[in-house]
């Protein structure tokens, strides 16, 4: 089911095996031992604009490897500025498009998303709204397709969604039915409509995601998934990735 025909539906229950996160540090300790962190053996790039997104309940701290990687090998990061991703949705895809205006007007070039798990989607929906500022995205482990999650991370979005709902009412405002299939703000809206042609993307998954099913993360296109071993979480800090990331982004 593509993303231009498939509707944002509610978060289903995934069996997927979460125990897998608990070795994220063997990703982290792979890429600090990988030659590939300190850009060796990776095309570089000429200052190019490139903005991270986190995913859910992340913030951009967790991305600081990321960003100081992409320094090294030539490129402009930017954090997202999206603050904690535990907010609703499309509150966070208005921030990280003025991130996009202020990345583009700086520059007055197209740039480069790439934005993990939840970040993805941010990042996805803002490009849609955005085509003629953004060349690359780049999703690492996004549910783009059918949002099925590990029942954990199920009872943390009904939280968040719970939290938004009551915060909406006692502001007497609209309530959107944020982190369900019924909502229909402008960011729910972008994930149903046809993705723009004009940007490039690249989707990166791992089948042994302990967080979601990485089934939800592949596009239509055989040719723009990129399949890495790992765990979910620790596709942030994966030298796989970052190879991966380093020639996707050279190709641009």
């Amino acid at each position: 089911m593509s993303v231009a025909e498939a509707k944002l539906t509610d978060l289903l229950p995934a069996s997927v095996p979460l125990w897998r996160e608990a070795l994220v540090g063997i990703d982290w300790l792979s890429l600090r031992a990988s030659p590939v962190y300190y850009g060796v053996g990776v095309p570089h790039g000429h200052g190019e604009p490139v903005i991270v997104v986190p995913g859910f309940l992340g913030s951009d701290t967790y991305l600081l490897e990321m960003y100081h990687w992409l320094r090294r090998i030539g490129y402009a990061p930017y954090y997202s500025k999206i603050g904690r991703n535990a907010e609703c949705p499309d509150v966070l895809r208005n921030r990280l498009m003025e991130t996009i205006d202020k990345a583009y007007a700086e520059h007055q070039r197209p740039l480069h998303l790439i934005g993990h798990s939840l970040g993805g989607l941010l990042a996805r929906s803002a490009a849609s709204q955005r085509p003629e500022q953004v060349d690359l995205l780049i999703s690492l482990a996004s549910p783009f397709n059918e949002i099925r999650v590990h029942p954990m991370v199920l009872a943390a979005a009904g939280f968040i969604g719970d939290r938004i709902r009551s915060r909406r009412a006692r502001e007497a405002k609209e309530d959107r039915e944020c982190y369900t299939g019924a909502c229909t703000c402008d960011f729910a809206q972008s994930l149903r409509d046809e993705f723009p042609k004009s940007v490039r993307r690249a989707a990166i998954y791992t089948e042994t995601d302990g967080v979601v099913d990485w089934r939800s993360c592949i596009e239509d296109e055989s040719e723009l998934n990129i399949k890495v071993s790992g765990t979910h979480s620790g596709l942030a800090f994966n030298p796989q990735v970052y190879k991966r990331v380093a020639k996707l982004l050279a190709e641009a």
